[in-house]
């Protein structure tokens, strides 16, 4: 049995020994990474759209759960409705059962039609939504939990662009089901504040993209450790899919585009925005290309090394935090 130093529904949910969880990163969330996650004492999900051929996402699970060596992961399922047909995504989470799989974690759209299939084979469901009305929302059609990413989030704040610190307070007199709050976490005094709102604990993305885990090129991570909060960028407003990036010549030509043509098409912007421009970011450490999902967490990325030692850091700022306070420690 796990002891978990700081218990929250959260802990008891995943069976981990810290209330964080790793965020699926496209791209970058493969078996290694998931499974570092999983022995720090945390959870983490494959992005099932990063193998998006079946017999490489069920070999990539398999190897996963090996390397955990008991220990809990998950996969992580995005539904832009946009991108992703609701037959293929079936098609994932039927892939996703028959693998025994225990944990996902849902995006990009509502996934009621899923519940049903999910909830049958026994699968603990965290939906990510990037507003407290959505999170409601997801609660009523019976989700485990569900994780909120503020504004200050890498990838995609929604468009109602609330704070982490506003969610986190604001979701705990609208939710009765454990939720997460991510956007900006990347310090342990943040969990500690997250848990005091109400919060079962925290999603974590950009912070950990510098884990030794990730095997994106070293001039990529380089860039994350040199970068600021300030070095982010907001585009794809017009077509209702705003993204926060690493700020590179990509954001300038797409907010170009966008303030030029307010009716711009996202098949139009695909040339600039397509994901495999930026994967190629993470191959060739070239990040002057490509939407390169970073949020305001670049603040406290400052240096490279195992995700063990980040997650061990998220502790130790946790316990200094709560030293701070005018009560007992745990």
């Amino acid at each position: 049995m796990i002891q978990a130093p700081f218990p929250t529904p959260c802990t008891e949910l995943f069976g981990t020994r810290l209330p964080i969880v790793a965020g699926g990163l496209m791209w970058l969330s493969d078996a290694r990474y998931v499974a570092a996650a999983s022995r720090a004492g945390i959870i983490g999900f494959i992005t099932a759209a990063t193998f998006p051929e079946p017999d490489a996402l069920r070999a990539e699970i398999r190897r996963c759960r090996e390397l955990c060596e008991g220990g809990p992961f998950g996969v992580n399922v995005s539904m832009l409705p946009k991108l992703v047909s609701p037959v293929k995504t079936r098609e994932v989470f039927e892939l996703i059962v028959d693998e025994g799989v225990k944990f996902v974690e849902t995006s990009g759209r509502n996934p009621e039609e899923f519940m049903p299939l999910l909830k049958g084979a026994g699968v603990k469901v965290l939906h990510k939504v990037p507003a407290v009305r959505y999170a409601v929302k997801a609660a009523s059609i019976g989700v485990d939990a569900v994780a909120i990413v503020g504004a200050e989030c890498g990838g995609h704040p929604g468009l109602d662009m609330v704070g982490s610190f506003v969610n986190a307070a604001w979701a705990e007199s609208h939710l009765s089901i454990p939720y997460l709050i991510g956007g900006g976490t990347g310090h342990g005094s943040q969990v500690v504040a997250a848990l005091a709102m109400g919060a079962s604990g925290v999603v974590v993305g950009t912070r950990f993209v510098v884990a030794d885990e990730v095997w994106a090129h070293a001039d990529y991570k380089r860039r994350l450790v040199e970068a600021g909060p300030t070095d982010t960028d907001l585009c794809m407003q017009s077509v209702r899919n705003t993204i926060r990036t690493l700020r590179n010549d990509t954001t300038a030509a797409v907010k170009t585009i966008e303030a030029g043509n307010p009716q711009v098409t996202i098949q139009e912007l695909l040339p600039l925005v397509s994901g495999k421009i930026g994967r190629n970011a993470y191959v060739t450490g070239d990040w002057s290309k490509g939407l390169l999902a970073a949020g305001h967490s670049l603040a406290f990325i400052d240096r490279v090394e195992p995700l063990a030692a980040i997650v061990a850091r998220f502790e130790h700022e946790m316990r200094q935090a709560l030293a701070r306070l005018p009560v007992a420690s745990p």
